[in-house]
């Protein structure tokens, strides 16, 4: 029997009926029609695609690491006393207080923050000069990282989160009360490496007992977060013309809920540096960044640069990589940092000039102050 002989006559009317109704409902109610048909369009519609840049960005604040590109071991340690001290939030943290050199006459006292992935003991490296030239030096390793123990239920990553800001502020606290006990002014300088300069900056914000700050490889996880998406979006966006021809204001929505739901993930808060600098008392600081850095562009520093208060500084190192510039121009470096706290921390007011020019690449904006 044919197919069409088993449908009663009936059955078929009835489904021609029922079409017509719809299409006789739809075009006395096309206002109706148009509205909904406008409301997918204009919002469900991006909101599922904003759902899906979350989702497949939230890789990376899951899994992008900093190259490491550093020999951990290719210095020489700094050695001091064993302190322990509470973060803001009450976790036990563990460091180190490296006194001057004891030939050299007291200029004052500098917390190192080390970078994501390191330890209190680079600060080896970065503060030898520092440590020759007079400096007491107060070095600790962030929750989780060396001798510091790790906190229940946070895996700490190289954004920087209010976790690492209440281990700085604990940093300071234990740095005030030392400096009262030896008698000696409350004024501190911070030092800070990638994510360990995020946290000082921070933390500078809040505290007026800080005099000068030193950021290497700096920058602000919100930002950085809309470029890493820009640099990435050619992976899961099919589309091109729609993924490089998105409003500014979609990137930084975008930006905002990534990070909304990054925070209920891993039950924490990721602080804007921007945001930071933007509200922040003037202080002098020096920013340094690597020419070449691929991981976090140079344009980072400049960023926070452009709206830093004055006097401000910075350095961009010809080839260096992240966090490379101390490796290949460790005398220019160490010369720079060293002035630029003898001038701002220890109040050294001898004229400052320029720092000389590479034989390639950017050269410093601003005046950094040299010993004569």
């Amino acid at each position: 029997m044919p197919i069409e002989a088993a449908i009663p006559e009936s059955a078929g009317g009835a489904v021609v009926a029922f079409l017509h109704s719809i299409l006789d409902a739809l075009a006395r109610n096309w206002a109706l029609v148009a509205i909904v048909s406008t409301i997918i369009f204009l919002v469900i519609v991006p909101i599922l695609i904003i759902l899906k840049y979350v989702r497949i960005s939230l890789n990376i604040m899951r899994t992008t690491k900093p190259p490491l590109a550093r020999n951990p071991l290719g210095f020489e340690r700094l050695t001091g006393e064993a302190v322990r001290f509470p973060a803001y939030d009450g976790l036990p943290l563990n460091g180190m207080l490296v006194r001057s050199a004891s030939a050299a006459p007291q200029r004052g006292l500098i917390i190192f923050a080390h970078e994501y992935c390191s330890d209190m003991h680079s600060c080896g490296r970065y503060c030898r000069d520092l440590y020759l030239s007079g400096y007491d030096i107060l070095t600790f390793d962030f929750r989780a990282h060396g001798q510091t123990e790790a906190e229940p239920g946070y895996t700490p990553r190289q954004w920087v989160t209010e976790r690492e800001i209440n281990d700085m502020r604990g940093a300071l606290a234990f740095a005030q009360q030392w400096l009262r006990e030896q008698g000696r002014p409350v004024h501190i300088g911070l030092f800070g490496i990638s994510r360990g300069a995020c946290a000082a900056i921070i933390a500078a914000g809040e505290d007026p007992t800080v005099r000068a700050i030193v950021s290497d490889g700096a920058f602000s996880t919100d930002t950085t977060i809309e470029y890493l998406m820009k640099r990435w979006a050619y992976i899961f966006a099919k589309v091109r013309v729609l993924y490089e021809n998105h409003h500014p204001f979609f990137w930084r929505f975008l930006r905002w809920a990534m990070i909304q739901f990054a925070s209920r993930e891993f039950r924490c808060r990721f602080p804007s540096v921007r945001k930071a600098l933007l509200r922040m008392k003037p202080s002098p600081m020096l920013f340094i960044h690597g020419e070449k850095d691929s991981y976090l562009p140079v344009e980072q520093s400049r960023k926070l640069y452009a709206i830093a208060g004055q006097p401000k500084y910075l350095w961009i190192a010809p080839g260096a990589r992240h966090n490379q510039a101390v490796v290949i121009h460790n005398e220019q470096y160490q010369r720079m940092v060293t002035d630029f706290f003898n001038r701002y921390l220890a109040g050294d007011v001898r004229p400052q000039r320029r720092v000389d020019a590479p034989s390639s690449g950017p050269v410093v904006a601003g005046p950094v102050p040299s010993r004569n």
